[in-house]
């Protein structure tokens, strides 16, 4: 019943129902478009061809297109561009420090970085679209083209570069307007959608004698044994205790309080395994398309569920998880920042001692979390290619879907306490991902 009154509470409040109605509308239109042929390409049959050929490259890329890659739609490219510009800027920071000033630079310089990031998702697309429309005449002599030639590349990179475009348009529109997160409630609503498709493959599978009711019901607790395990860690945090001193100034003393600097077990979120697989798996697709005997034994030693393909993946996600972490959170500047401010660790010098302090912490919180990413995004291999499991569960996927269903609730449930409505917690409050 508390669920229910909290879910009633939404409708109660205007401005937040409103909200939740232009984010619902959004997705629909985005799902709709999802659905859209690009003009001169022959869409059945090429969908058939790829998702042949292309395995697990496609299979990863088309999910964060909703499946629009695979059909080749309008929104073929999905957001996936907006993502790579996004990364490449918060890589730009750290390289050139003008973009650095930029992002410490407050409100105005967000929205500088911001533009920048779309001028960058619009070169991205368009070379994407480029390369997609010369690849569709190359591929089969052209048979999956209807008029070949110039005026069809073009026509199709401004396509799909529009089509990028216009989600990323959606997304801002969502966060800005909406509730939640605007680009990933659309990666979400993405992964979402092949749930169905999921459900309906596993049902004939079991009618037909291919999968044992025991076996589904098995998987069924597995997967919410998972789905709770990436909401502790992804919650998770290691609280360091801060301590201010007392200052006095004029009459008022300021200071004395002791509060905690939150270190979460996952800093770099889902950016180790997105990395991981995009390097792997492109060159491995690649080579399966060179008719070469020694390149193709390398793209079979590459593909999912070899140990060569497992051993690299879980290396890179540990890289990528140091590496991106070392990124966002700088140990030196917190350090400086708490020392600036009269603060200090219990029992830790201030300074250099407090830095490498936090360095060590993060270390190991940072080991921690590459771990538990690996065995999220091993998961899935295991269960296809041992146990022939007709759907792809964890991995990137599973943790986007659960990351992002988290900060919205989180920000329903703001809604809600800050009109003095019970939230759907009433002990606490809900927390969503820090960032």
């Amino acid at each position: 019943m508390g669920l229910l009154a909290s879910v009633q509470n939404i409708f109660k409040v205007e401005e937040l129902k409103k909200r939740i109605f232009f984010t619902l509308a959004l997705l629909t239109v985005y799902r709709i478009g999802c659905h859209v042929p690009t003009p001169g390409i022959n869409g059945e049959e090429l969908s058939k061809f790829l998702t042949q050929q292309a395995g697990s490259f496609m299979n990863f890329f088309d999910m964060f297109s909703g499946g629009a890659l695979s059909r080749v739609t309008i929104f073929a490219l999905g957001i996936m561009p907006y993502i790579s510009a996004s990364i490449i800027m918060q890589l730009l920071t750290v390289v050139i420090p003008a973009i650095g000033k930029l992002a410490k630079e407050g409100e105005h310089g967000r929205k500088i970085i911001t533009k920048y990031t779309r001028y960058g998702t619009v070169v991205i697309s368009a070379i994407q679209s480029f390369g997609i429309a010369a690849g569709l005449e190359s591929m089969s002599h052209g048979a999956f083209v209807q008029n070949p030639g110039w005026s069809f590349r073009l026509i199709t990179m401004i396509t799909l570069t529009s089509g990028t475009a216009f989600i990323m348009w959606l997304g801002e529109q969502i966060t800005e307007r909406g509730i939640g997160n605007g680009i990933s409630l659309i990666i979400f609503a993405g992964i979402v959608a092949r749930f169905p498709n999921a459900i309906l493959s596993t049902v004939r599978l079991v009618q037909a004698g291919e999968l044992s009711l025991f076996f589904v019901l098995f998987l069924i607790v597995m997967m919410v044994g998972v789905i709770a395990g990436i909401v502790l860690l992804e919650r998770g945090q290691r609280k360091i205790p801060v301590q201010y001193a007392k200052r006095v100034v004029g009459r008022k003393v300021y200071g004395g309080q002791s509060t905690h600097l939150p270190l979460k077990i996952n800093t770099a979120g889902v950016i180790p395994p997105i990395f991981a697989s995009s390097i792997i798996m492109f060159p491995a697709t690649v080579a399966g398309f060179i008719p070469i005997p020694w390149v193709q034994s390398i793209a079979k030693q590459l593909a999912p569920g070899t140990i060569v393909y497992t051993l690299l993946y879980v290396s890179m996600i540990f890289f990528f998880a140091y590496f991106y972490t070392a990124i966002v959170f700088n140990p030196v500047d917190i350090a400086d920042n708490l020392k600036k401010y009269g603060g200090f660790v219990p029992g830790i010098r201030p300074g250099q001692k407090t830095s490498e302090y936090l360095y060590r912490v993060l270390t190991r919180l940072t080991f921690v979390g590459a771990i538990y990413l690996a065995i999220v995004c091993v998961i899935p291999e295991i269960l296809i290619t041992k146990f022939r499991v007709p759907f792809y569960f964890g991995g990137t996927s599973l943790l986007i879907a659960v990351g992002v269903a988290l900060d919205t609730v989180s920000q329903v449930e703001s809604h809600l306490v800050t009109r003095s409505y019970e939230g759907f917690l009433k002990k606490g409050r809900l927390k969503g991902r820090r960032s």
